[in-house]
Parts: structure tokens; C-alpha cells; sequence
């Protein structure tokens, strides 16, 4: 069965909202172990940004690997 390009989305987009909130309880216990202090805003907007990029490395990754499965079984 092909995953849709939706799917793949909403697959990439619930991964990263639970690695969002692991990426802010982490931040808010590492930061200060490196001297680094960031307020609750500061946490969110460093791991929306991050949070960002993962969403696109991740569909693109999925799209990647669907688009050679594909290949895959019509080479066949």
C-alpha cells in the first residue's frame, strides 16, 4: 500500500509534536548545565524553530523512501 503525501505529513508532524515537548522539558534541564539560561519563551521558540526543520527533514526523508519502494516495485 503507498502512503499518501498527507499521511505522510500528519505521520512526521505527530513524531515531532512529541519530540517537541521532550525538546523543552530537555532544554530547560541542559541549558543551565552549560551556563546557558533561556526563559519559557525563549524554550518555545528555540524548539519551534527546531521543531520546523524536523517536520520538513522528516516528510522529505518519508517522500524519499516512498519514491524508491515505488520505483522498486514497478522495476520489478
Amino acid at each position: 500500500m503507498i502512503q499518501s503525501r498527507f499521511m505522510s505529513l500528519v505521520e512526521s508532524v505527530t513524531n515531532v509534536v512529541v519530540g517537541f515537548a521532550i525538546a523543552i522539558l530537555t532544554q530547560a534541564v541542559i541549558f543551565p548545565i552549560f551556563g546557558f539560561h533561556a526563559s519559557m519563551g525563549e524554550h518555545l521558540a528555540i524548539a519551534g524553530l527546531f521543531t520546523v526543520v524536523s517536520v520538513l527533514r522528516s516528510y522529505a526523508l518519508r517522500r524519499f523512501f516512498e519514491a524508491v519502494r515505488v520505483r522498486a516495485i514497478h522495476s520489478a
